[in-house]
């Protein structure tokens, strides 16, 4: 993004910002009739700003879903033992606000209403003007039809045909995940419609791809791919690929992109801002990817992790109860059957095991923190130092959504033959690595000769494929999978889709917990829309399934849980 997009961005959101304090602090007015900022007509509201608030709804809402998949497939760490305890109704009230203006949209996302409504109202708004805003419903619509397949993959319904009409359906019914899959696909089309001609932004900011059009329609077809590689549509897939016209390269990557802006507004990366403070980092690494990267000798280990210290209590350092209780721990049954790390990887990287729910200890200083990638951390040099305000890369850094890398494991999982699942994990791991080590340039800082060399690298991709191709059953599928999800690190939102959709990998180290409760398949409904419609009664588990999930229940499936 360059700086002067960056500067229009935060002049909106700072606009968002202020009318939001205003709203708040003013209940009710008598001073004059005008209009209320938040009761706007469709012909009165800014569709520069529709926009905008749109794409930040779209956002917020990538950030949130990416979490809670990286949780449940151990990318990231999960905090709690049982499963639909960890999950409550609660955890996406944000997203379906955000998506339908249902309750409100919660602290610091800067949107008032939700995307549907100020799509309906940005429909309203081209309808009735002598200016085409073709480029804003086009845009708008894409993020929105990818909205709905999201919200099927995690609750496995969705509202769509009585969704955004408050006056016939006050207490909308959900669509099914079929349907709703296929109402999102047509909405593809409708925006790849808008967006034929190459129309202008009318200058609209573009926080994504900065107005062009033909990246957007790139956008729209890699959608239509995630569409097909989910529900297994090869003939359909394959017709996309045909066409050439999908995200294939990193010129093309989808992501929201930060700056390093601390205040007014705080504009860097979530996870930098929560690792790099005074007081140390707060979040834990997940012992699970750790471990995966360092004994497969992945090249994105020091960018992914930066370590502040050299050695992990109980591993290669004397346990220490004050620091990491568990080091002191023998390990439970269920831990020691399968050869599991409990809680100590070696080589100081310091994290958690998926379910631990101790304490927080004094450790903010011994922990391993986020990276120089995605999150525009310190590029880990051995150097063992600690994080703080503006270290590394000061936060500027991705939310990966959709990258170049992420299709290619999609067209190796939708291969013919097993060369060709080959050749994409190759193009796969190519991909990623580049991009993964162009980001050692934020660290301004950091000795770069730590950097693995091209040879290195080579070496590296030459052994996973060499050793895919030497496995069968289980250990083929495992190498593929881990790879994907250690490529899928920092934007895991299709993680726990591929999770639930092969088993793979069985390699996931168990919960801490020998009895979690059955592994979600699906999310509770947001408990906000649960309260408020009458229509919609609240699941009373986490195993009702996606359609496109036809394998068997759990608790027997996925076998690693």
């Amino acid at each position: 993004m360059t700086t002067v997009i960056m500067k229009r961005v935060l002049k909106y959101i700072a606009i968002f910002v202020i009318v939001g304090g205003f709203l708040n602090s003013c209940e009710t007015t008598e001073l004059d009739l005008r209009v209320s900022p938040n009761d706007l007509a469709s012909n009165q509201a800014d569709p520069n700003l529709l926009l905008t608030s749109i794409q930040l709804a779209y956002g917020t809402n990538q950030q949130t879903l990416s979490d809670r998949s990286a949780e449940l497939v151990r990318i990231d760490y999960m905090f709690g033992r049982n499963y639909f305890n960890n999950y409550p109704g609660s955890t996406l009230d944000g997203v379906w606000s955000r998506t339908y203006s249902s309750g409100g949209n919660g602290v610091g996302d800067f949107t008032g209403v939700g995307m549907l409504t100020n799509i309906q109202a940005l429909e309203a708004i081209d309808a009735e003007s002598d200016i085409d805003y073709s480029f804003h419903l086009g845009v708008a619509k894409t993020l929105f039809a990818h909205q709905l397949m999201q919200l099927v993959d995690f609750i496995g319904e969705a509202a769509f045909s009585q969704a955004g009409n408050a006056t016939e359906f006050p207490a909308p019914l959900l669509d099914g995940g079929q349907d709703v899959y296929n109402s999102a696909l047509a909405l593809l089309t409708e925006a790849e419609g808008y967006l034929t001609g190459n129309p202008g932004t009318q200058g609209a900011v573009d926080i994504y791809y900065n107005g062009d059009v033909s990246k957007w329609r790139k956008l729209i077809n890699t959608i239509r791919l995630k569409a097909h590689y989910t529900t297994g549509n090869m003939a359909a897939f394959n017709q996309v690929i045909a066409g050439g016209n999908f995200i294939s390269s990193a010129a093309d990557d989808f992501e929201i992109k930060y700056g390093t802006s601390e205040l007014q507004p705080d504009d860097r990366h979530p996870d930098y801002a929560s690792d790099y403070t005074p007081s140390g980092a707060n979040i834990y690494q997940s012992n699970w990817m750790m471990e995966t990267m360092l004994n497969n000798n992945d090249p994105r280990i020091r960018y992914y992790f930066y370590r502040q210290v050299d050695a992990t209590p109980g591993a290669d350092a004397d346990p220490n109860e004050e620091t990491l209780a568990c080091s002191l721990v023998v390990p439970p049954q269920h831990f020691q059957d399968g050869g599991f790390t409990y809680c100590s990887v070696p080589n100081g990287y310091w994290g958690r095991t998926h379910g631990n729910d101790e304490g927080t200890p004094p450790d903010n200083f011994t922990r391993t923190a986020v990276g120089v990638y995605p999150a525009g951390g310190r590029f880990d040099d051995s150097s063992f130092g600690t994080v703080g305000l503006g270290v590394g890369g000061g936060g500027a850094g991705i939310e990966p959504i959709f990258l170049s890398s992420y299709v290619d494991f999609w067209r190796g999982a939708m291969a013919a033959s097993d060369a060709d699942r080959a050749n994409f994990l190759r193009s796969g791991l190519e991909k990623s690595i580049a991009k993964v080590q162009g980001f050692a340039a934020l660290d301004g800082g950091a000795d770069l000769s730590f950097e693995p060399s091209a040879a290195d690298v080579t070496a590296y991709i030459d052994g996973i494929v060499a050793d895919f191709n030497a496995a069968t059953g289980d250990d083929k599928e495992n190498i593929f999978a881990e790879q994907y999800f250690t490529t899928l690190f920092g934007g895991a939102t299709e993680a726990w889709v591929y999770y639930r959709k092969t088993g793979y990998p069985t390699t996931l180290v168990p919960n801490w917990e020998p009895d979690p409760g059955p592994f979600p398949r699906t999310l509770l409904y947001p408990q906000n829309e649960v309260i408020t419609n009458p229509n919609l009664t609240q699941k009373q588990s986490l195993t009702q399934q996606v359609f496109w999930d036809t394998n068997p229940a759990s608790p027997a499936f996925p076998v690693a849980n």
